[in-house]
């Protein structure tokens, strides 16, 4: 000994015994990772001293309930429900229906199998498919442009009434399926029209119209049909010249209209010499009449009559005259 008194070493404290928990709660905590904080009012903390450091380990303090098997009326009503619901899908998927002016083209697998009318209809999911028709007037409107018969530029715009045949509603799908007007009905248009206007000057189409407006409906109506589509009218909305040829005519218009005040003019002179005419003709006779008529005793009456005339305008003065003539004429004998 050196003279230094031994220091005594205090063995460490023990580590303090884990409290004892029920099994329940210790598996709720078992499998569960090592935390350094814990959750506050959610587990029960447990502390031990591993290698100088704190520990804390949590356990839960609810308890975890094990649940049984669930009873036989419940597993039952859970497989109902789910029938149920598969049925009401099933009949969703089989119901179909056919609305007003359209037909139904029912296809299975992709074929054609039949047309629909109207209605309700039932239908396999999944295997079959109905594709609607409208079988109702449809209206197309058109631009379309031609050259007439005279070389002369035509623009107009025409009006299509027409309707699918409804006993050829499959054939028409299966021929041109639902976009079918842009397929047929509008080329279909163009090509009748410049066929038509070729045949017509362009005077023609204008005072013509309603005729060109029927030969192509006709020709338009033998086009579509075989095809399944009928033609229910058209009509030409408007024509449209270029601007030299609406010239043109606009001065041909101004001279027809002088040439027919002339025309009207030139009549109505010769009208009214026709009336001076037969009016000298009328004049002359009535003075052929006359000296037809002028006899000796006419041309005395007449002279009486003068006479009188002159007595009863006299005033009662005799007129100054000069010479020796007495200022009053003869009076016939008798008076």
């Amino acid at each position: 000994m050196n003279g230094r008194r031994p220091v005594p070493v205090r063995p460490p404290k023990p580590a303090r015994p884990p409290r004892p928990m029920d099994r329940r709660r210790r598996s709720a905590c078992r499998g569960r990772p090592l935390c350094r904080r814990p959750a506050p009012g959610a587990c029960f903390t447990q502390f031990s001293k591993r290698g100088g450091m704190t520990v804390f380990q949590e356990a839960r303090e609810n308890v975890v309930e094990v649940k049984g098997p669930k009873p036989p009326a419940v597993r039952l009503l859970a497989v109902l429900i789910g029938i149920v619901a598969v049925a009401a899908g099933f009949l969703a998927l089989s119901v179909t229906t056919v609305p007003a002016g359209h037909k139904g083209v029912l296809l299975q697998f992709g074929a054609v199998r039949g047309v629909w009318d109207e209605g309700l209809h039932f239908k396999i999911p999944f295997a079959q498919n109905v594709v609607l028709m409208d079988v109702r007037v449809q209206k197309s409107e058109t631009d379309a442009a031609a050259s007439s018969k005279d070389l002369q530029v035509v623009k107009s715009t025409v009006v299509l009434n027409y309707h699918i045949d409804p006993e050829r509603a499959a054939d028409v799908y299966q021929r041109l399926g639902v976009d079918f007007a842009s397929k047929v009905v509008n080329p279909s248009v163009q090509e009748v029209f410049k066929a038509i206007t070729a045949r017509y000057t362009a005077e023609e189409l204008i005072t013509l119209r309603q005729k060109v407006s029927e030969e192509t409906k006709a020709l338009l109506a033998e086009r579509l049909r075989p095809y399944g589509i009928v033609v229910d009218g058209y009509n030409i909305v408007n024509f449209d010249f270029s601007d030299e040829f609406n010239k043109a005519v606009e001065e041909k218009l101004t001279a027809e209209q002088k040439a027919l005040k002339a025309q009207r003019d030139l009549e109505r002179v010769k009208v009214e010499a026709q009336q001076k005419i037969e009016q000298a003709k009328a004049e002359a006779e009535a003075l052929r009449i006359q000296r037809e008529q002028i006899t000796p005793e006419l041309l005395r009456l007449r002279e009486i009559e003068v006479q009188r005339m002159a007595v009863e305008k006299w005033d009662g003065k005799l007129p100054n005259v000069t010479g020796g003539a007495v200022p009053f004429l003869p009076l016939p004998e008798g008076r």
